[in-house]
């Protein structure tokens, strides 16, 4: 498997993270968001949505980091990112789209982009929306981490919205979020952080870096 990311791509470290604890071993491709990478003929002949994280997988090219992910559980079960019950799945899916679907898409690099290029927003202003999203974002999840405390997301086992939770909190540190209204959030965290699939694959530990 190839995986075609940037290090410092929340949805890209998603997908690190699930590859690790399921100990699947890949080759590290990386596309430089910054430089426009991702733009060039050369990446569109790989990736039609033109977006990273994308798995390579034999001929199959697989885009969006919670497809990945599901993928990865259907074709690599053990061990798995999701429980057995179907209304505890039901829930673990949830809070990964909580971030994936309701945080993530207002604070990407091309929305930052847009508000100062293209609305001119200053950096100021620009960071006001940013911190915004992800902590009034991040109150959604605490409630529900408090209203079934567990050492994950998910239960005694890291899982799938665990994968979707580590990057945020990642992204709201690097942003100088407020965090101290999410205790329960920065506990699950911080027991990710224990373990080697998110610590190893972390931004900084990435060839790209």
């Amino acid at each position: 498997m190839e995986l075609f990311n940037y290090f410092r791509s929340s949805a890209s470290y998603r997908v690190r993270i699930a590859l690790a604890l399921k100990g699947l071993p890949y080759a590290y491709r990386p596309v430089h968001l910054q430089k426009n990478e991702q733009t060039a003929e050369s990446y569109a002949a790989v990736s039609a949505s033109r977006l990273v994280p994308l798995l390579k997988d034999g001929d199959h090219h697989i885009h969006q980091s919670l497809a990945i992910i599901e993928y990865l559980e259907e074709t690599h079960p053990e061990p798995p990112l999701l429980p057995a019950d179907p209304v505890a799945r039901a829930r673990v899916r949830a809070l990964a789209l909580d971030i994936a679907c309701e945080i993530h898409p207002l604070n990407n690099l091309r929305v930052l982009r847009y508000l100062v290029q293209s609305l001119g927003v200053d950096e100021a202003a620009k960071d006001r929306w940013y911190r915004h999203w992800v902590e009034t974002g991040l109150e959604v999840v605490e409630r529900q981490l408090a209203a079934q405390p567990s050492r994950y997301c998910g239960g005694d086992r890291p899982g799938l919205a665990d994968c979707v939770l580590v990057p945020q909190v990642f992204n709201a540190q690097r942003f100088q979020c407020r965090l101290d209204h999410v205790p329960h959030v920065m506990r699950v965290f911080e027991a990710c952080m224990e373990l080697d699939a998110f610590e190893a694959t972390r931004p900084e530990r990435c060839p790209d870096a």
